[in-house]
């Protein structure tokens, strides 16, 4: 890790923060399974720090079959059962029923749309990523006019734990809006 090279202040120095918005955060996702993995994810933090579901990120890669959202939709109460007794994720009911509804979800915008990505950068403008000028972090939306008409659409599709401001992360996260502050040296690399 360079430390003479200027990050977003959010990332800190936690080393697996840091390599996260070196490596990942706000670059162009158009991989539908890394798309459901960061569904799956940014549910799952709903209400909790980013940092906490990172360092929990592999226990829930081998807790929902490597993110697979075809196996992950055939979940069954069993599979529920067995999850809340993972002490390597986050044991909210509500939240594993969630990803396992999410999983059904995104199976049908897949079919819809022929992917979820395609889905997804309907809503933006040209069906191109954003790029924001933001001199400060703090001053990036929490959520915007996009995030909230996608996640007003995706609960009448019927996903669940994906309000506008956990939409909004998935979409920095995955570069449909790309928020790193304007002297970031990883804005587009």
């Amino acid at each position: 890790m360079n430390t003479d090279l200027k990050r977003c202040s959010w990332c800190g120095s936690d080393p697996l923060y840091v390599k996260y918005h070196d490596e990942e955060w706000g670059k162009e996702v158009h991989d539908d399974n890394v798309l459901f993995e960061f569904l799956i994810l940014e549910s799952a933090q709903a209400g909790l720090s980013w940092i906490t579901i990172l360092k929990r990120r592999e226990n829930y890669r081998k807790a929902f079959a490597e993110f697979d959202p075809v196996k992950v939709a055939e979940f069954t109460q069993e599979d529920v059962e067995r999850l809340m007794n993972n002490t390597g994720i986050i044991r909210n009911r509500m939240k594993i029923e969630a990803a396992i509804t999410n999983a059904q979800r995104f199976l049908e915008v897949q079919k819809e749309f022929g992917s979820f990505d395609k889905y997804m950068y309907s809503f933006m403008p040209e069906g191109k990523p954003l790029v924001n000028d933001l001199a400060d972090h703090r001053h990036a939306p929490a959520k915007t006019e996009i995030s909230d008409a996608i996640s007003k659409d995706m609960k009448k599709r019927g996903f669940k734990f994906f309000g506008s401001t956990i939409c909004y992360a998935h979409m920095q996260a995955t570069g449909m809006v790309n928020d790193h502050i304007a002297d970031c040296a990883f804005r587009y690399n």
